[in-house]
C-alpha cells in the first residue's frame, strides 16, 4: 500500500433543490480509498451511500444534485499529486469517467442505451479511451463478454440491450466499465440482480482484476455477505452519515454502532436452520428474534400438484418470420405444493424458474402438462373459469414499481381485485383495505399516497396486500424480495411467513437467495436448464445435497463471515448451454430416483453436471 490515497473524501457535503427547499442527501461525510484496496460502503436505501460515489464522478449533478461542501480529491497518476474532482473542468471530468474511475451502475436497463447494440456500447469506450482500431476493439470486448461468463459472446454483441435477460445486462454493463482498466472501480450494487453463481464469479472477477492491475475498488452493496467476501476496510452510512468505520473483521466481529449491529442481525445465514423442522421468522432489531411460529391448523392435503409441464418459446428467423427453433425454458417439471405449506423454486437467472411460476398461473401459455389446484385442472379452463381460478391464486412480482400503476392512489390498487370481481360493496371494500393496510403494517394515511411516494421495501407490501384481497390459497411470489434491502427484506419475509402461518395460505416462493430459501421453505426444487435436477424437503437439500449442481449452487453462496471467503478455485462452473433446440428436437423425459423419503435426483447427464 502506499501512504497516498488514491481516493479520498474529505467533508462531502451533498444537496438537492426540491419544492420545499434543499434536502441534504449526504452530511459531513469523510473516508480514503487507497491503492489496490476494497472499500465497502454498507447502509439502506437512502442512507447516501450512492450518492456518496456519484460524487466522486461529478454525477450527481446531472441528477439535480450539488457539491455543497467539501473536497473529492483524486490521484490521476501523473505524479502531480491529487486533484479536487469538485471543481475540475468538465473536459478534464471527461477523460476521468471511464477511463481512470470505471462505474458499475446499479439498474443495468437503465445504463445501456437501447438503441444500440451490446457491441457498439462496449467497443465505444475501448475506441474513444484506448484508440483502438475497430477489429481490436471488437476482439478486446468479446474477452472482456468471456471474462463475465455470457454464453455465446459473438452472437451477444449483435443483439440489443432489451434481448438480454437481466442478469445478462448486468454482466455487459461489468464488462464495459473493465473495458479501460481503471485506476478506480466504483460498484454500485453490482450484483444486486444477480444469482448466487454469476454473483460468486463477478465478485471473483473484480478481486482478480483488483489484485492483477492494482484497481482500487470502491463498493457499494446492502448484502453483509458481500462484505465480508470482498472488503479491506467497511463504511458504514445512516441517513446521510458515516456512523462507523473499520477493517472488515473488527465491523463483523466486534460492530459498536446500534445501526451496524441491527444490520448484522437481520442478514440470513446459511446453515443456520439446520436441525429446525419448520420455517422461522428473521431475527430484527430489538424484538429478540426467531421462533417458532403459530401455524394454522391445516389438513395434510395437496393445494397445488403440477404434472409433466412444458413451457417453450419460439424463436423466429428468415424472411417469413418463421419458427426455427424453440426455447426450452421448462421442461418436463412436477412437484406438489402443499395446503399451509411453500415450496420454493431456486436456479440462475434463464434457468426457467420465473416461466415456470406464470405458467402455473396460465399468465404463459403452456405447451403440455397439468396444473391441478384444489382438485381441478386448470389446463381444461375456458377464459371464463379460468377468471374465476385467478381468485384463488395471485402473484407478487419481483419490482413492485412496474406492477404499480403509477397513476393510481393506492388504495385503489388494492381494491382494485375486489372490484374487478364484484365483491362487497363499496364501503366493505374500504373496511377491507384498510385491514388489508393494517395487515401488512403500513400505516392507513399511506391509502391516498401514489406509488413514487413510497420506498421499495413499501412498494412490495402494497404488492402483497393486494394479492391478498381476494382470500387466494395459492401465492406465487416471484423474486419477491430480491431487491430489497437487508432489513426490509427481513420484515417482508417475516410478513410473509406470519400471514401464512395465520391463513393458511400456500407459497410457490421463486428465488436465487440461498439462505433466504432455506428460512421461508418446507420443500425446494433445484431448477437449471428448464428442468428440475433435485427436489425434496428443506433439510434434505441443503442438508444431504445429492446433485452435483445443487452442491455447486450451494458452495457458491457468500458467507457473511470475513474469515470464511470463497476462492475461485472453490467455483466450479461450466459455461451455461443454450436452452435452443430445433424444432424437431426430442427431449428424454425426466426421470427421478427416490434417494431418501421424498427426496428426488435426476438421472443422468443434464446441461454437462453429470450424476
Amino acid at each position: 500500500m502506499l501512504d497516498q490515497p488514491l481516493a479520498s473524501l474529505r467533508k462531502l457535503r451533498v444537496e438537492f433543490q426540491t419544492k420545499e427547499g434543499p434536502v441534504v442527501g449526504v452530511e459531513d461525510v469523510s473516508f480514503d480509498v487507497n491503492p489496490g484496496e476494497t472499500v465497502c460502503i454498507v447502509g439502506e436505501s437512502g442512507s447516501g451511500k450512492s450518492v456518496s460515489s456519484l460524487s466522486l464522478m461529478r454525477l450527481v449533478e446531472f441528477g439535480g444534485g450539488r457539491i455543497a461542501g467539501g473536497e473529492l480529491l483524486f490521484d490521476r497518476g501523473d505524479g502531480k499529486g491529487m486533484i479536487d474532482v469538485s471543481k475540475a473542468e468538465e473536459n478534464v471530468m471527461q477523460t476521468i469517467r471511464g477511463n481512470e474511475i470505471g462505474m458499475i451502475f446499479q439498474e443495468p436497463m437503465t445504463s445501456l442505451n437501447p438503441v444500440f447494440t451490446v457491441g457498439r456500447q462496449l467497443t465505444e469506450g475501448l475506441r474513444v479511451h484506448m484508440g483502438l482500431s475497430k477489429a481490436q476493439a471488437t476482439e478486446r470486448a468479446l474477452d472482456l463478454l468471456r471474462q463475465v461468463r455470457i454464453p455465446e459472446p459473438e452472437r451477444r454483441l449483435t443483439q440489443y440491450p432489451h434481448e438480454l435477460s437481466g442478469g445478462m445486462r448486468q454482466r455487459v454493463v461489468i464488462a464495459m466499465a473493465l473495458a479501460c482498466e481503471p485506476r478506480l472501480l466504483i460498484a454500485d450494487e453490482p450484483t444486486t440482480a444477480l444469482d448466487v453463481t454469476i454473483q460468486a464469479e463477478i465478485l471473483a472477477l473484480i478481486d482478480r482484476l483488483k489484485r492483477e492491475t492494482g484497481t482500487a475498488v470502491l463498493f457499494i452493496t446492502h448484502d453483509m455477505a458481500v462484505v465480508a467476501q470482498m472488503a479491506d476496510r467497511v463504511v458504514v452510512m445512516f441517513r446521510g452519515n458515516k456512523v462507523e468505520e473499520g477493517p472488515v473483521e473488527q465491523i463483523f466481529e466486534n460492530p459498536t454502532h446500534d445501526y451496524t449491529k441491527s444490520l448484522l442481525a437481520a442478514v440470513p445465514k446459511l446453515g443456520e436452520m439446520r436441525g429446525k423442522p419448520a420455517p422461522e421468522p428473521m431475527r430484527l432489531m430489538g424484538d429478540g428474534g426467531g421462533g417458532a411460529l403459530k401455524i394454522a391448523p391445516v389438513e395434510d392435503k395437496v393445494l397445488l400438484d403440477v404434472k409433466n409441464l412444458v413451457t417453450r418459446f419460439p424463436v423466429k428467423g428468415g424472411l417469413l418470420r418463421r419458427t426455427v427453433a424453440n426455447v426450452h425454458a421448462v421442461e418436463d417439471i412436477s412437484f406438489q405444493v402443499k395446503a399451509g405449506q411453500t415450496m420454493s423454486l431456486v436456479g440462475e437467472s434463464g434457468c426457467g424458474k420465473s416461466s415456470c411460476g406464470r405458467s402455473v398461473l396460465r399468465l404463459i401459455e403452456p405447451v403440455s402438462g397439468e396444473v391441478w389446484l384444489d382438485g381441478k385442472n386448470i389446463m381444461e379452463f375456458g377464459s371464463e373459469d379460468l377468471r374465476l381460478a385467478r381468485r384463488e391464486m395471485q402473484m407478487v412480482f419481483q419490482d413492485p414499481f412496474a406492477s404499480l400503476n403509477p397513476q393510481m392512489k393506492l388504495a385503489d390498487q388494492v381494491a382494485e381485485p375486489l372490484l374487478n370481481y364484484g365483491v362487497s360493496s363499496a364501503s366493505e371494500r374500504n373496511d377491507r383495505v384498510a385491514a388489508l393496510f393494517d395487515r401488512v403494517e403500513l400505516p392507513q394515511s399511506f391509502m391516498s399516497r401514489f406509488p413514487h411516494e413510497l420506498s421499495g421495501g413499501q412498494r412490495q407490501r402494497i404488492a402483497i396486500a393486494r394479492a391478498l384481497a381476494l382470500n387466494p390459497k395459492l401465492i406465487v411470489a416471484d423474486e419477491a424480495v430480491s431487491a430489497l434491502d437487508v432489513s426490509v427484506q427481513a420484515q417482508v419475509l417475516n410478513l410473509l411467513m406470519e400471514l401464512q402461518a395465520e391463513l393458511g395460505i400456500s407459497m410457490l416462493f421463486i428465488s436465487h437467495d440461498m439462505a433466504v430459501v432455506e428460512r421461508v421453505s418446507h420443500n425446494v426444487g433445484v431448477m437449471y436448464l428448464g428442468r428440475i435436477v433435485e427436489h425434496g424437503p428443506r433439510s434434505a437439500i441443503f442438508e444431504d445435497p445429492q446433485h452435483p449442481y445443487t452442491r455447486a449452487l450451494l458452495s457458491a453462496v457468500p458467507v457473511a463471515d470475513p474469515r470464511q471467503r470463497k476462492s475461485e478455485r472453490d467455483l466450479n462452473f461450466k459455461p451455461i448451454p443454450s436452452p435452443i433446440f430445433p424444432i424437431d428436437h426430442v427431449t428424454e423425459p425426466s426421470i427421478y430416483d427416490e434417494v431418501s423419503p421424498g427426496h428426488f435426483v435426476l438421472q443422468g447427464n443434464w446441461g454437462g453436471f453429470d450424476r
